[in-house]
């Protein structure tokens, strides 16, 4: 079962409405994705923390619907 890219969208931007979210779908077989995820709530925390506030953003869903997420963060 795959994931849409606009499903993948609103769950971020419902957990950080600021967000500038752009998915790509990397397979074109809706498991494999790159995302870049602008938002001030990223200032001043490490690229790890980040990447955690996109993962809990997607509750649970990376490792099962969503196999692979490239994904690229940043504050600006």
């Amino acid at each position: 079962m795959a994931m849409q890219a606009s499903e993948i969208e609103r769950m971020i931007i419902e957990a950080l409405p600021d967000a500038k979210v752009e998915i790509k779908d990397l397979a074109g077989d809706g498991d494999h994705y790159a995302a870049t995820v602008v938002s001030a709530s990223f200032k001043g925390l490490p690229k790890v923390k980040q990447h955690q506030l996109v993962y809990a953003a997607l509750k649970g869903n990376m490792g099962g619907v969503l196999h692979a997420l490239a994904l690229t963060t940043s504050a600006e």
